[in-house]
């Protein structure tokens, strides 16, 4: 048995490749982000990282994307996908579930360097994990969730499908912001006119949806 099976998975888009995060990948991350992932006025994230990323050269971030594969556990897990284009790291694309053998749900979340948005790129990434979840895991719901002002991000969920499921407030800087909730029920999702191609699934298959 291979002592970590999610190193063959792939998931392939028109555009993209994803793979699971590993440590030469995420030394590339961290390039990205310090390049910049959003407006330095704004905070799109629950928690403030990318204040950080600049100061402690990116540590915090790796640390975080270490802690999320050493916690990996059947039915139980997140798994980090770098997202490459023309073999280069542009952001990250994360899918988590918990008891997903019972509930069959994830959640996911994504990050995109600024210099990659604005074409598509963003959207790409979540149909491919939408796809991967729904379409070869067996899941029924994903969920997401974004701020009420970040009308891009809001956008792609209603593009895709999702409708809103409640809200909840956050502080991230110390400002009182509203965060809304989403669900894609599969039924429900909009999707576009490609498959995404999933790679190495075998491997990991029953680790993911025990």
């Amino acid at each position: 048995m291979d002592p970590w099976p999610l190193r063959h998975l792939v998931l392939r888009t028109p555009r993209l490749e994803l793979r699971p995060d590993d440590d030469e990948g995420l030394h590339e991350l961290v390039e990205v982000a310090k390049q910049g992932v959003h407006d330095p006025e704004e905070m799109p994230f629950l928690v403030p990282w990318t204040d950080w990323v600049r100061d402690d050269g990116g540590f915090g971030m790796i640390k975080h994307y270490w802690a999320a594969r050493s916690a990996f556990a059947a039915g139980d897990w997140t798994i980090n996908f770098l997202a490459r284009r023309e073999g280069g790291v542009v952001g990250m694309q994360e899918i988590s579930a918990k008891d997903f053998g019972v509930l069959r749900e994830v959640n996911t979340g994504s990050w995109l360097g600024l210099e990659h948005q604005g074409g598509g790129i963003g959207t790409e990434m979540r149909i491919a994990v939408l796809q991967f979840a729904f379409d070869h895991l067996g899941a029924d719901v994903a969920r997401s969730a974004a701020w009420l002002g970040n009308h891009a991000s809001n956008r792609v969920s209603e593009k895709l499908g999702y409708v809103h499921d409640g809200t909840m407030r956050a502080a991230p800087r110390g400002q009182r912001l509203e965060h809304v909730r989403l669900r894609l029920d599969k039924e429900n999702f909009v999707r576009p006119e490609w498959d995404v191609a999933v790679e190495g699934l075998a491997e990991c298959v029953q680790l993911i949806t025990s």
